[in-house]
């Protein structure tokens, strides 16, 4: 299972590598054809959408690899039972929001299906196409924060403290 799980967190963090270089070249085209006097119709809003997709399909990666912020000011100061038990609600607290996140973003992109939601901008492109990136980033941030909490309340191996201040 936790080949599985990593291989999930490694694809969405594929697809936002390539969505962040399909930006690249959506701002490159952008520029370029203003320097040549053409207009590319809805090349900034499909950067936007790529923009957006990065943000929400890196998410999982980077809460299994730590890189979050955590202020660690407090759980430095205080005893290991406390500490513990602070990070178990913690752990609990961000799945159940990110569950939230995620099921909001799975209904706001069928509610664009449904009701033909279409982009105000003059490439007028279904919205629920673009959302699709929220929905798999949310939706896999959703999992990556479920298996967090299930490895905290496990009892997995928390870091030293001076390697919890690494990041900060």
């Amino acid at each position: 299972m936790r080949k599985a799980l990593d291989a999930l967190y490694d694809a969405a963090a594929g697809l936002a590598a390539l969505s962040m270089v399909g930006l690249l070249l959506a701002v490159l085209t952008s520029i370029l054809a203003r320097q040549l006097h053409f207009n590319v119709p809805g090349i900034d809003a499909y950067a936007g959408y790529l923009m957006a997709g990065t943000g929400f399909l890196a998410l999982a990666h980077t809460l299994k690899k730590g890189e979050h912020i955590r202020v660690t000011l407090v759980l430095t100061a205080m005893g290991v039972t406390p500490r513990r038990w602070l990070e178990r609600w913690a752990a609990l607290a961000s799945a159940a929001l990110a569950a939230l996140f995620a099921f909001y973003s799975v209904r706001l992109a069928i509610q664009s299906y449904q009701f033909n939601d279409m982009s105000t901008s003059n490439d007028a492109t279904p919205l629920w196409l673009p959302q699709l990136s929220m929905v798999i980033g949310t939706v896999t941030f959703a999992i990556a924060a479920l298996d967090e909490c299930v490895l905290e309340w496990r009892g997995r191996v928390r870091a030293t403290d001076g390697e919890m201040l690494r990041h900060e």
